[in-house]
């Protein structure tokens, strides 16, 4: 028998060692991952006798058995089995799409339940073994082949692989426990796991001989929710989602009707590892009248709510469909509709029962939801219900879209956005003065899927979201009639500011489209605005990094502040000598400035550098 020897990568090594150490606290977990991973194999061969008679072979089942004297734990399954490239792939490598993303996790969070969790994050269930085992031997048929092949590691220093001459059809593992796990040598410990943590595995579980199941052996979302505990819930979300984190919402629900469906979905508390990655797809199952077809369906669960876990059985579609034909099948389309809707509407009932766990939700996913105000119209108004934001409103609160209509302004019929980097940043943005001012909120929008939705979902509830650093806008009608007799000026006032807008405009008209004066301004003496059919500075910004994209390189418009005492100061020196040399290098100082405060490069940094430290020269020497 020609045996072949393969070494563990230095990532799965140090993971291993992690695993076999940190989670040693719950070394129960070991045996739950194992019947999951058996119960997934019998699923597949399941699916895969549908569509091949050649494959079928009676009742599955999973049978554990110990052996005391040889100290060794087995489990075994009659599912679809392994040939030697699955051995290697599934079992020779960790986490194969992102090991050096996935080992940089674990190193930040430590040897500790921060790492734990990671580890259920990357879905390493096999490991688990090396907590209870020094050695561990998997022998495996896959179903339809001849040949068996067994898989030895110590999970130290690396693994063999050779062909077997046993012939099973399926897998089993033998585990050479370690003298710390001797407890699991007992029947009464084994049995105690199996009810605790497996009871809702669908396929039967047998301990030795017995004849009986130690577990229920029936679909868990079949059964009545009055039955189900919460436990039980939990345990199935730690099955299906190879998870361990407690999902932080539970939906169970049948629909009835044209569409026939059963699901069971839940949402994770903890933010999958890979949810931004461009190739990460949904993590729900999907079963006919009770069998595994497949987890692969696109079209089964938006991309916007790729983190939701769970099952979903339908009694419509046919058993033998092939999985290229559920891509564009209707009562697939229909199917993700009704589930779609019943998920945000049981978000939106979480955000009122209980809006801390709705928040912390929100903090892990809110920006994958707020995909689909991009892509799903038909979901946007229901979306929007359980979108939340941070504004003027309240030092990092969090405020839906129907409590800030709620507390607009007589007169306001828009809804006033900032697009920026991060909340601290907006926070700062000159823009605002004037809107915290007249006490007019501000939404925050710091997400950079919020310069893309905002594209096409431009209103909510008949109110138009209107950008607070874009086009011109009216604030002057929510001042009191006696502000605004107050800010009223005086003729040789007003004449020298527009001499001022008159110098400014000749100085930086390479720079900029406009300067005007600004009702934005209380504090601040100048901001630079987009035209009112330009781009978003935030998004033009956004576009940038886009590659291959130049976005329209529309000139920005300068406002500047005219009750401002640095404004009304050049504004004299104006109309004195509007060629007075120290007008130039302020216009540039202004421009620069602006540019600053909104993120932007100065075009001249040596330039800028300059002019400054003369205006401080001219000012301490004055």
């Amino acid at each position: 028998m020609s045996e072949q020897t393969l070494s563990f990568g230095t990532d799965v090594s140090r993971l291993l060692d992690i695993v076999a150490n940190a989670l040693y606290t719950n070394k129960d977990v070991f045996l739950r991952e194992l019947i999951s991973n058996a119960a997934d194999a019998c699923d597949k061969l399941r699916y895969e006798a549908l569509q091949n008679s050649a494959l079928a072979s009676g009742e599955f089942k999973i049978v554990i058995a110990r052996d005391t004297d040889k100290r060794t734990l087995t489990i075994t399954d009659n599912g679809i089995g392994m040939d030697k490239a699955d051995l290697i792939e599934n079992l020779g490598t960790i986490a194969r799409s992102g090991t050096a993303a996935m080992m940089e996790a674990v190193k930040n969070a430590g040897a500790d339940k921060g790492a734990l969790n990671l580890i259920g994050q990357f879905g390493v269930g096999f490991y688990a073994s090396f907590m209870v085992a020094d050695k561990v031997t998997v022998l495996s048929r896959k179903a339809g082949d001849t040949q068996s092949w067994q898989w030895e590691s110590d999970g130290r220093t690396g693994y063999n692989i050779a062909e077997a001459d046993e012939n099973i059809r399926g897998t089993r593992i033998t585990l050479h426990l370690k003298d710390s796990a001797s407890d699991f040598l007992m029947e009464d410990k084994i049995r105690q796991v199996i009810l605790a943590y497996s009871d809702h595995i669908a396929v039967p579980v047998f301990v030795g001989t017995d004849e009986k199941p130690v577990n229920a052996a029936s679909a868990l979302w079949m059964r009545s929710k009055n039955e189900i505990t919460k436990d039980q819930y939990t345990e199935f979300y730690h099955h299906i989602g190879h998870a361990f984190d407690e999902p932080i919402m539970t939906s169970h629900w049948r629909a009835e009707g044209k569409i026939e469906y059963t699901a069971l979905l839940f949402i994770p508390t903890m933010r999958p590892w890979d949810l931004y990655d461009p190739g990460r797809k949904h993590a729900v199952r999907l079963y006919v009248k009770r069998v595994f077809i497949t987890d692969q369906v696109q079209n089964l669960i938006y991309p916007w709510l790729r983190f939701v876990r769970g099952v979903i059985d339908s009694e419509d579609l046919p058993l033998n469909i092939s999985r290229e034909m559920l891509q564009n099948n209707p009562v697939v389309a229909k199917i993700r509709s009704g589930v779609t809707k019943r998920i945000l509407s049981d978000l939106a009932a979480l955000a009122e029962r209980d809006p801390t766990a709705f928040e912390t939700f929100w903090y892990q996913f809110g920006m994958v939801v707020k995909e689909g105000l991009y892509d799903a119209a038909e979901h946007r108004d229901d979306i929007f219900k359980i979108c939340r934001f941070f504004s003027t409103n309240g030092h990092r609160k969090l405020t839906s879209l129907e409590d800030y209509v709620s507390r607009m302004k007589d007169g306001q019929d828009e809804i006033y956005y900032i697009l920026g980097e991060n909340a601290d940043a907006i926070e700062r943005s000159p823009q605002l003065e004037g809107f915290r001012a007249r006490g007019l909120e501000v939404l925050f929008l710091s997400d950079t899927i919020d310069s893309f939705w905002l594209q096409m979902a431009n209103e909510y509830k008949g109110k138009k979201f209107v950008s607070v650093t874009k086009g011109s806008i009216d604030l002057n009608k929510f001042e009191s009639r006696e502000k605004k007799e107050e800010k009223a000026e005086e003729p040789e006032e007003q004449e020298s500011i527009t001499v001022l807008l008159s110098v400014l405009s000749e100085e930086l008209k390479k720079d900029v489209g406009q300067v005007r004066i600004s009702n934005r301004l209380t504090d601040s003496p100048v901001c630079l605005v987009a035209d009112e059919k330009g781009v978003d500075m935030h998004m033009e910004r956004v576009l940038k990094i886009q590659q291959n994209y130049e976005p329209m390189q529309n000139k920005k418009i300068l406002e500047i502040n005219d009750n401002h005492a640095l404004i009304k100061k050049l504004a004299g020196l104006a109309a004195a000598n509007k060629d007075a040399p120290a007008l130039k290098d302020a216009a540039r100082l202004l421009y620069d400035q602006a540019c600053i405060i909104q993120g932007e490069p100065v075009n001249d940094p040596s330039s800028f550098v300059r002019r400054m430290a003369e205006f401080m020269q001219r000012g301490l020497a004055a």
